[in-house]
Parts: structure tokens; sequence; C-alpha cells
């Protein structure tokens, strides 16, 4: 199920590749060498945070763009 939450990818000089952050859920973060890599990650990350925050009874913010 594809989630509507906005990422933003940024370069990092200092980790010499793309870190993909996903703001409305906190915390939710991930790392690739290439934008695609830091995208897919994300997208796994997103569905841990979800799947995690619901295991743990926590409230999930509904997407600012849907």
């Amino acid at each position: 199920m594809p989630h509507k939450y906005a990422i933003e990818i940024i370069y990092s000089d200092e980790d010499e590749g793309f870190i993909a952050v996903v703001p409305e859920l906190p915390g939710c973060s991930a790392f690739g060498v290439t934008e695609e890599e830091a995208l897919r990650e994300v997208k796994v990350a997103v569905s841990l945070w979800l799947k995690t925050a619901r295991e743990e009874g926590r409230a999930i913010p509904e997407p600012a763009y849907s």
C-alpha cells in the first residue's frame, strides 16, 4: 500500500550520500548512496515506522498532502 507522506531527500557531504527524511514521522529517515536508493530505503522505513506505531498503540499522523 503506497503511503502519502512527504519525503525530503538531501545530499550529505559528511556521509557522502543521500538522506531521505519523512518530516511527519519523527525519527523516520534512511540513507542511500544514490537518491533512488535513499528513496527505496525510506519507503521501507515508513512501513516499519507505521507498523511499530500501530503495535505500540501510538498516534499516527495523517499525511499533510493526501
